[in-house]
């Protein structure tokens, strides 16, 4: 029997800035083990966002409902510091106003920029600090997006990343991508914090199904009933805390309104689901936002559609292993990576 064609084939970074239209700024600090990244562009961005966890940190999410009047924002942020912060928006806020960018309102300009957090402060930093840092990382990253230092932008222990655990290994930032046969570009970029895991006991990712080439060790899924087992987090028992997330982008040049970029990131989900046991559990706010750049027409949108949201979910699924499979060893670490336990 012959085998049906892929769906699509990754981008030349095999990232989300494969999207054209698509910036990403990364900031960190490994002394604190946090950090901020920031995705916006040339031009606006629609977009909207689906929520599954059960304990998100938000801000500005109400405003990416189909309902609501605003189609587009600046920027979108994600970043570690659990509430504390969402203030690297308010840096990325600063910056876009003194560029004269947002949204229009007789006289005056407001950008819009809704971010997401991961909670990070007990993985290992040296949170005893002042001034809440957020703000100032929040800007970096807008700089380097807006200068595009980081097309080629790091995966692992980096931006939003830096401090970033699984149940038992170190997370991390990862993005991964695909060009669809109808030509349009989709990609994931996440920040893989999950109160679950994403490998099995002997190291194989959950995700190993859905790996293009040796994107992230090209070990095959070998993992028996394990899927079925919930492993104990070390992390929890560490320090007994319930505090996790997984928040992710998901991103096409396909020209997609609001309710249909709700859709992208709502089918996005089950890419999480498959990376991650157990996955949306009350202890995470796993969050996935699905933006558009307008850049390509949809030949057929209803067939196209739901390509679109299986590509964002295969996308979004091996962006987790990508980001756990390329994290660092650090200091003061309280997990191993997995290139230190499996590599």
């Amino acid at each position: 029997m012959s085998q049906a064609p892929l769906i699509g084939q990754p981008g030349p970074l095999n990232l989300l800035t494969d999207v054209p239209g698509i910036w990403v700024g990364q900031s960190e600090d490994h002394h604190l083990k946090t950090g901020v990244t920031v995705v916006t562009g040339p031009e606006r961005l629609v977009a909207s966002v689906n929520v599954m966890g059960g304990a998100p940190g938000t801000r500005e999410t109400d405003l990416l409902m189909p309902d609501k009047i605003v189609e587009s924002v600046d920027a979108l942020v994600l970043s570690g510091g659990s509430a504390i912060g969402l203030d690297a928006a308010g840096g990325v806020v600063d910056a876009l106003r003194e560029q004269g960018k947002g949204y229009v309102v007789g006289p005056v300009t407001v950008p819009l920029v809704p971010a997401a957090i991961i909670f990070d402060l007990l993985s290992g930093g040296q949170h005893a600090v002042d001034t809440n840092p957020y703000r100032a990382l929040g800007r970096e990253a807008l700089f380097r997006a807006e200068s595009r230092a980081d097309t080629d932008f790091v995966l692992g222990s980096a931006g939003a990343g830096t401090g970033a655990t699984t149940a038992t290994l170190k997370g991390g930032v990862g993005s991964a991508s695909l060009v669809l046969a109808n030509g349009c570009t989709v990609g994931a970029l996440v920040v893989a914090n999950p109160h679950g895991s994403v490998v099995s006991p002997d190291g194989h990712f959950y995700a190993a199904p859905f790996e293009y080439g040796e994107e992230f060790g090209g070990r095959g899924m070998h993992a028996g009933d394990s899927a079925l087992r919930v492993q104990p987090s070390e992390k929890l028992a560490a320090f007994n805390a319930k505090a996790n997330t997984t928040i992710a982008i998901v991103a096409t040049d396909a020209s997609l309104n609001k309710a249909q970029c709700q859709r992208l990131a709502t089918s996005a989900q089950d890419g999480m689901a498959r990376a991650i046991v157990p996955s949306h559990t009350p202890f995470d706010g796993d969050l996935v936002f699905g933006v558009s750049t307008e850049r390509r027409t949809l030949s057929d949108p209803v067939t196209d559609t739901l390509l679109l949201g299986h590509a964002a979910a295969i996308c979004l699924t091996r962006a987790i292993a990508r980001g756990v499979y390329c994290a660092d060893t650090a200091d003061h670490d309280i997990l191993p990576t997995w290139q230190a336990r499996f590599g």
